[in-house]
């Protein structure tokens, strides 16, 4: 049987320096550049008082309660579930107990919610100003090149991924072009930024969408507009349908049994 062909295209070797090389400097200085700007425009959160930190943490102790239950004897966890889910259902945990049943604050005149959002949208403003002029620049100077063959085989999927921009329909999909070689250092690059940044950085195009996606997790249990009392219902209904079991039940006997 004979074997398919190898697929040669002669490239000029400058390429390398004059557009995959410029490229991936650019995307990395950038990233950078994209981390000390998302940290001088980061506000300084502000304190919090006892009592809302005591309405998260309450909330906490109880998912902690149900990850952790296996280790805690029945009667042990018996306790705790019992207490938890009276005060989750009586409110003694709320900030604010005279607004249990009220709806919540609306976010645009509530200023916690208010500061959550501009924070927000300077993230986003970080993140697609610097992207919006690369891109802008790849398509000017660069689109249409050819810059590197992989050395694996890929299936035909790849080929949308990996030749943005060469409308070549019989080209070996192991070719990479200029602007796909933008898209993959733009999610590629979290190692070298990890390398550069540390583990806590902002550079991250991944991380930023990770932090859009869940905007509350930075800024608490309670995000704008959630209400805490609902919240808290649904961790006691949680928790009144925990099914517990002791993971040390009868580990004399299965000690014993083992060393007989």
């Amino acid at each position: 049987m004979a074997e398919a062909m190898a697929q040669t295209i002669h490239r000029d070797p400058q390429l390398f320096y004059w557009i995959l090389f410029p490229i991936t400097v650019v995307m990395i200085l950038t990233g950078v550049l994209r981390h000390y700007a998302t940290v001088l425009m980061a506000t300084t959160p502000k304190k919090q008082d006892a009592r809302t930190l005591r309405e998260q943490r309450s909330l906490m102790r109880g998912m902690t309660l149900r990850t952790n239950a296996s280790v805690l004897a029945p009667s042990s966890f018996q306790a705790r579930k019992n207490y938890l889910v009276s005060a989750y259902q009586s409110g003694a945990f709320l900030k604010d107990p005279d607004s249990k049943g009220k709806p919540p604050a609306n976010p645009m005149t509530d200023p916690a919610g208010m500061e959550a959002m501009m924070g927000m949208m300077k993230g986003n403003m970080a993140m697609m100003i610097p992207q919006t002029l690369i891109m802008s620049w790849i398509n000017a100077f660069f689109a249409g090149f050819v810059i590197m063959k992989l050395p694996f085989p890929l299936t035909i999927r790849f080929k949308s991924m990996l030749q943005s921009g060469v409308a070549t329909r019989d080209l070996d999909v192991r070719w990479v072009s200029s602007l796909s070689w933008y898209f993959l250092n733009l999610f590629g690059l979290q190692s070298v930024f990890i390398f550069i940044l540390g583990d806590e950085n902002a550079a991250s195009q991944m991380a930023q969408q990770m932090g859009q996606m869940n905007p509350s997790a930075q800024a608490g249990m309670f995000g704008p507009g959630q209400d805490p009392d609902k919240m808290f219902q649904a961790e006691a209904e949680n928790l009144e349908v925990t099914e517990h079991f002791y993971i040390l039940e009868g580990v004399e006997d299965r000690l014993l049994a083992s060393v007989a």
